[in-house]
């Protein structure tokens, strides 16, 4: 019902957008926006998006991405606040639904020069990693970004305030979200998994159904970030104090839930050698681990990032990141483990990111890879996008997964491996 509910929403804000803004400046005859707004600027896109797996997976459809979408993006303002609205529809070939998200409605406001307020739904980011994420533990969507979608739909949306404070010593970033946003994490859907419960592969005959934290301002979280720069490097330190942002446990039954998490960390950002380095650490605090013997209950992390990004030449930028995640009480893990195959003590990433630009910058050529050599699994996403036009954008892709056991990260979704094409009108 909820989503009917913003999918209607969705779809009455669109056949608006043509009559709002001409509105505003048709000289006061039938005008219908209030003269203490500015006008509105009006942006959005339509797009077509295919996508196919390369081999068969039982466990999922062969396409892996099929859709039309449309995005409407709205901004205007007052004398005291900014609003924003960004939300798309689309007809989804996988799920075979009308869909519909709200990615951004919120409204801005700076009462002095020290205060930053912000409320509503926003894409929220901070951290030092290249698609790496540590202390951000704000909503991820990892199963857009595996399918070949666009990005911008790898960071999800929260409902959220955002106070932020500026001083001569320190500025400080709070966000409290009075509602639990998990992460819009693989379920089966769209992806198929390694079901360790099975000890097999599961998908859409199978989607994870997970009992998730809902009540308003009990089951809530709030984010911190305390920060300044000295001599040119940006320094920061974070706290974050709500749930796992994907099922981090399940129940005696075999339902997954949420536990509690509480996450502190620090990082470090600034020019090394002609390009820019960063050192980024977390704790990962699993408040219901019970010291790392419970078998139900993720236990607790450390986790470690450390890169280094610079131009190679004219329009060509690289990042090369080490990442590492450490499991603490490993010695009470490993007592509890009962048939399932252990997780490493140390789980090592190595990633790369290499974008070139040609023609003028209208040609992108880019390549994201991720490879850890402790799971011996490899993440491959290479991407090329055209414009044609100011308009119009091409764009061709592929997800590739390799992996050595079907249970690790990245080896679970070998069978997911697709290809994809798409084009965008901007409007």
């Amino acid at each position: 019902m909820i989503r009917i509910f913003k999918t209607g929403c969705l779809i009455l804000l669109f056949s608006l957008m043509q009559t709002v803004a001409p509105a505003h400046g048709a000289e006061g005859k039938g005008k219908v926006w209030p003269d203490f707004f500015g006008p509105v600027d009006v942006h959005g896109f339509i797009e077509m998006r295919g996508g196919t797996r390369t081999s068969d997976d039982p466990e999922a459809k062969d396409i892996s991405v099929m859709e039309v979408r449309l995005q409407a993006d709205l901004f205007t303002y007052t004398d005291w606040a900014e609003f924003k609205f960004k939300g798309d529809v689309w007809a989804d070939g996988v799920t075979e639904k009308g869909e519909g998200d709200v990615r951004e409605a919120w409204v801005f406001s700076r009462p002095s020069g020290f205060l930053d307020l912000k409320i509503g739904r926003q894409v929220l980011t901070w951290g030092t990693g290249d698609l790496v994420f540590l202390n951000d533990l704000f909503p991820k969507d990892w199963q857009s970004y595996f399918i070949g979608r666009d990005s911008e739909y790898l960071k999800a949306p929260s409902d959220a305030a955002k106070i932020s404070l500026f001083t001569e010593l320190a500025n400080l970033d709070l966000v409290y979200t009075p509602q639990f946003d998990a992460d819009r994490y693989i379920t089966g859907e769209y992806i198929s998994y390694w079901n360790s419960a099975a000890a097999g592969h599961a998908g859409r005959d199978d989607i994870i159904h997970a009992d998730r934290p809902d009540r308003w301002f009990e089951d809530d979280e709030l984010a911190a970030r305390l920060y300044r720069n000295i001599s040119n490097y940006e320094l920061a330190v974070y706290g974050y104090w709500g749930f796992w942002k994907q099922p981090g446990g399940q129940t005696v039954s075999g339902t997954a839930i949420f536990p509690e998490l509480n996450v502190y960390g620090a990082s470090i950002r600034g020019q090394v050698a002609g390009g820019i380095g960063n050192l980024e650490l977390a704790y990962y605090d699993s408040a219901e681990a019970s010291g790392g013997g419970d078998p139900l209950i993720d236990n607790s992390e450390m986790r470690y990032v450390v890169g280094y990004t610079r131009d190679l030449a004219m329009d060509l930028n690289a990042s090369l990141q080490y990442y590492v995640e450490q499991l603490l009480d490993y010695g009470a893990y490993e007592e509890s483990l009962s048939g399932i195959p252990a997780r490493d003590e140390f789980r090592h990433v190595i990633t790369l990111q290499i974008t070139q630009l040609l023609m003028n910058q209208t040609l992108e050529l880019s390549l994201s890879g991720y490879y850890s050599p402790s799971d011996e699994d490899t993440y491959l996403r290479p991407r090329i996008s055209y414009d044609v036009t100011d308009s119009i954008v091409l764009e061709t892709g592929a997800n590739i997964f390799i992996g050595e056991a079907d249970h690790t990260f990245f080896g679970q979704f070998e069978n997911n491996t697709n290809v994809y094409v798409a084009v965008r009108y901007s409007l």
